[in-house]
């Protein structure tokens, strides 16, 4: 309770004992001296009772009237919240802007539409850039090709099935593409080409059998006719033959040097010649190299596409890397070029409310200099950041409710909760608050970018008896009226010196109004101080009284 103290004058001193008396002043008994006296004595009569009255009023003798105004302890429902302002914002919302420059061929929506995440807002010409992809597609097959190709001349392989005749190559030798290393004959079967008569080859046929003589050992082997020539040539003695080609499996001693005859049928060759081999060949190096590995030696059974040799070494394993990063750039270049395609489809970031559009179809966009397209609000929910005091910061939960309130709509309150408080405080002027995220799902006619008022409320008491909180003086002292404090209808008091003080517990309260848990009960009196309900407090009354 605020107290007003008061200076009185300093009575005069009495002359200590020993000390000399000053004289008092001669006055002279005059007409005009005796009137002066008199209005002297008036003067200083008005100014002890304005003093008295000022004394009486200020403490003398108790709260002076006026001073205070009477209540009563009554139910009410308290709120003790948190307070603050702030501006609601959408929950969340996307500017569109291009990443890519072209002609808009498509944009099938609307101001106001309600949009899903992922549909289609913008098509682009995507022309040129889906001929940048064509031509990395092709980049990339060519750098595949280089990487396979020498990948696989690193190893050495034989073209067709056969016996390994003789390696050319030991580990260790360099070899440069064109190297002889390996020759490689197939002597599971042979040929012999012979010279039949004109007229009998004439009915010999592909795959007629024929009965093959060995000779010198004059054995006898099946075969099969595989050609007849159609050219006629002059055999000995002059007469007219063509050749016919006839293939046999070896049984494993005949090779090139031995010869033979043949008959197909009642048809007789008219000479002999000598076995052919079905493959011979040398296989040669691709690639330049050191032999690093030998698979077969002299006398090998291989297949088509065995191993022979392998290749390796600082050089060969060079230029694989090198053909491997050139693989992998083509193939980077590639993934550029797609996701630039991409961009020429625009589709929505988030579901939401369109609140602008600003490209449509036929427009032409530029990445650099045109601003957004289009304009997105999430309105599922409206968002509040409001600004939380250190002092007030252990009173807020997250998922306490919000009441909240805007000039622009009156009457009305929003509820929301406390979504997320942050720890991430901001200083100022020695003074440090902490942000609070508000969520509004049920918002009425708020709009984004309103201002509005909110109260975190952190206790709501229902009907409780409560005081005006002006009335607490000292933390837990309340003045009440004693009988004859009060006029009889008791809206004012008449005799402040009728009064006591009395010790009571406080509950909860809202700021203006505060719980009584004990020391009054609900109907008592209790004395407010009238400076704290705007009228006129003790400093003004001091300072009316001695114009009075």
């Amino acid at each position: 309770m605020e107290t007003t103290s008061v200076v009185m004058p300093e009575a005069p001193q009495t002359p200590k004992e020993g000390k000399r008396k000053l004289p008092r002043p001669h006055l002279p008994k005059t007409k005009k001296g005796k009137k002066r006296l008199k209005w002297g004595i008036i003067a200083a009569a008005v100014l002890l009772g304005a003093y008295w009255m000022f004394f009486r009023s200020s403490g003398g003798g108790g709260p002076a009237v006026g001073q205070y105004t009477p209540d009563t302890v009554q139910r009410r429902d308290l709120t003790s919240a948190v307070s603050g302002t702030g501006t609601v914002t959408p929950i969340d919302s996307y500017y569109l802007k291009p990443l890519v420059t072209g002609e808009v061929l498509e944009a099938p929506f609307e101001v106001g539409d309600r949009v899903e995440k992922g549909q289609l807002l913008y098509r682009l010409d995507a022309r040129e850039a889906e001929m940048t992809i064509a031509q990395a597609e092709l980049s990339v097959r060519q750098a595949q090709k280089n990487y396979d190709d020498l990948a696989a001349n690193l190893t050495v392989t034989a073209g067709g099935a056969g016996v390994v005749q003789q390696v050319l190559v030991q580990r260790g030798d360099l070899v440069s593409p064109g190297t002889p290393v390996a020759e490689v004959a197939d002597t599971s079967s042979l040929t012999v080409t012979l010279p039949f008569h004109s007229a009998e080859a004439q009915g010999i046929r592909p795959g007629q059998s024929a009965q093959v003589t060995v000779g010198g050992t004059m054995e006898e082997l099946p075969g099969t006719v595989e050609s007849v020539s159609s050219a006629e040539l002059v055999g000995a003695g002059g007469a007219l033959v063509r050749n016919v080609k006839i293939r046999v499996r070896n049984p494993g001693a005949l090779t090139a040097a031995n010869s033979a005859t043949a008959s197909v049928g009642d048809a007789s060759c008219a000479g002999s010649a000598n076995f052919e081999e079905a493959l011979r060949q040398t296989v040669v190096a691709q690639a330049s190299g050191e032999v690093t590995d030998v698979h077969v030696t002299a006398g090998s059974g291989v297949s088509a596409g065995s191993a022979l040799v392998s290749l390796g070494g600082t050089a060969a394993q060079s230029s694989l890397e090198d053909a491997a990063i050139a693989l992998e750039n083509a193939r980077l270049s590639l993934q550029r070029a797609q996701d630039v395609l991409e961009n020429y489809t625009i589709t929505a970031p988030i579901s939401g409310t369109v609140i602008e559009k600003n490209i449509k179809a036929g427009d032409n966009v530029n990445n650099i200099e045109s601003g957004s397209l289009a304009v997105i609000y999430d309105l599922s929910y409206l968002k509040l950041e409001m600004n939380i005091s250190e002092l007030d910061l252990s009173k807020v939960q997250e998922g306490q409710e919000v009441d909240i309130t805007a000039d622009a709509i009156p009457g009305e309150v929003f509820q929301g909760k406390v979504d997320r408080v942050s720890i991430n405080g901001t200083t100022t002027n020695g003074f440090t608050t902490y942000p609070a995220t508000i969520l509004l799902e049920d918002y009425g006619g708020l709009n984004p970018g309103m201002n509005v008022s909110a109260d975190i409320v952190v206790e709501r008491m229902k009907d409780v008896p409560s005081i005006p909180a002006a009335a607490v003086q000292r933390g837990d002292t309340v003045l009440v009226p004693l009988e004859g404090c009060l006029s009889p209808d008791g809206s004012s008091v008449v005799d402040p010196t009728k009064t006591e003080e009395r010790t009571v517990t406080l509950g909860g309260g809202d700021g203006d109004y505060v719980e009584i848990t004990s020391g009054l009960n609900e109907g008592d009196v209790v004395l407010v101080p009238a400076q704290a309900q705007g009228g006129m407090g003790g400093a003004g009354m001091m300072a009316a009284a001695p114009a009075a």
